[in-house]
């Protein structure tokens, strides 16, 4: 059973790794260690999918940002493909030996280094800025944060919140962001503050109409489409504005919660015991 489930999740979510991978070597604890709250936080599957979609969302509103994406990857036509490589580095970074995890950070350094060119409106940018990586990253943390404070049965505490943004800060400072928040609340603040800046046109619109078509089987698209719903819930009400979406009752987000919990419950006891969480833990134990 937890084989065939392995296989549903590679096929829903584009990912291509094992957890065997994370297995050696032998009592090593990696960038935070088993006992960091990013542990909790990333092994909670349904929330981290939700968080993932949130965030994309979030930056395809930046036009540089959303420029970078646009021309240096097939994010439109392998949706499934980026965020597998994307859950990779967050697995890696979280749960990986430390080697493994400084080698992820320093191919996606490489490749930023690498990614330049022209806006439509013929402004340069280049991906390694560290005011669009500062923007990235608060994208990705105040997201992953969201959908586990809003599917976790136990949510995190205030301090717990704080302590989880400040292991998250770690890794962006070493993916090259600058002035990165140390406590959730700011974090919120920081990203509203990009507001300005942001845009909502034909490119956004493609993005956001290739995530609410998300690739699955016929099986899996009640799922998802719960996922998409939750992925719209969870972002701040400025941008759930932005991208012209009404804001969902009270009553709907509480059936999403509650279809969502119960629909991936058999899933995360299965990666409980041999998702990538357990077999780091062992790794660390051993």
């Amino acid at each position: 059973m937890r084989k065939l489930i392995g296989i549903r999740i590679k096929q829903l979510t584009g990912s291509t790794s094992s957890p065997d991978a994370f297995d050696h070597p032998a009592g090593d604890p990696g960038l935070l260690g088993p006992d960091a709250v990013a542990w909790r936080v990333h092994a909670h599957f349904v929330g981290m999918m939700v968080g993932g979609l949130s965030s994309l969302m979030l930056q395809a509103l930046h036009p540089r940002a959303l420029a970078a994406v646009w021309d240096h990857s097939n994010f439109r036509h392998n949706l499934k493909g980026r965020l597998g490589r994307t859950a990779y580095f967050v697995a890696v970074t979280t749960y990986g030996a430390t080697a493994d995890a400084l080698a992820a950070i320093e191919r996606v350094n490489r490749i930023h280094a690498q990614v330049k060119g022209h806006m439509p409106n013929g402004s340069p940018y280049v991906a390694n800025e560290p005011e669009l990586l500062r923007w990235v990253h608060l994208g990705e943390v105040t997201s992953f944060l969201n959908g586990y404070q809003w599917l976790a049965n136990r949510p995190l505490l205030g301090l717990e919140e704080d302590t989880y943004t400040q292991e998250m800060a770690s890794i962006g400072q070493r993916l090259g962001a600058h002035a990165l928040p140390t406590d959730a609340i700011s974090s919120h603040h920081a990203l509203e503050q990009f507001q300005p800046e942001l845009r909502f046109d034909d490119r956004t619109q493609e993005i956001l109409r290739v995530i609410e078509n998300y690739p699955v089987d016929l099986w899996d698209m009640p799922f998802m489409k719960l996922v998409i719903q939750a992925s719209f819930h969870i972002l701040p009400e400025w941008a759930l504005s932005m991208l012209g979406k009404p804001k969902a009752s009270e009553c709907e987000k509480q059936v999403v919660r509650l279809a969502l919990r119960l629909a991936s419950s058999p899933v995360q006891a299965a990666l409980d015991k041999d998702g990538v969480a357990a077999h780091a833990k062992r790794r660390v134990l051993a």
